[in-house]
């Protein structure tokens, strides 16, 4: 996220949303040997990598809301959000432990 954040800050890549039949994010700009080399993958990977976040696990997760939320109301809303803030805090946590770090031992050393 902090590479994609970077690239979208300097205007390298940028997010727009389609507004055909079933609406999606894309990811537009340049995908040329910048974005290879900072993702360390090739273009067909990052846009890859890119619909599965924003497209399927960050829409996923507002249809879920909304889903909960026209059968159940929003009375459960405020715990949601503490819980994922309480979880996010400990997963951030838990990935400044050495033993959660980088788990591909071979990220960066295929320098074709």
């Amino acid at each position: 996220m902090e590479r994609l954040k970077e690239l979208l800050d300097r205007g390298v890549v940028w997010v727009d949303s389609t507004h055909e039949v079933v609406s999606r994010f894309v990811l537009r700009g340049n995908y040329g040997d910048r974005v290879e080399s900072k993702f360390g993958l090739t273009r067909q990977g990052v846009r890859w990598r890119f619909f599965r976040l924003f497209n399927e696990i960050y829409v996923s997760a507002y249809t879920t809301i909304l889903f909960i939320e026209k059968h159940l109301g929003t009375r459960f809303r405020q715990d949601a959000l503490r819980i994922a803030q309480e979880r996010f805090v400990a997963r951030q946590q838990a990935l400044e432990n050495v033993s959660f770090k980088e788990a591909n031992a071979y990220r960066g050393k295929n320098q074709d």
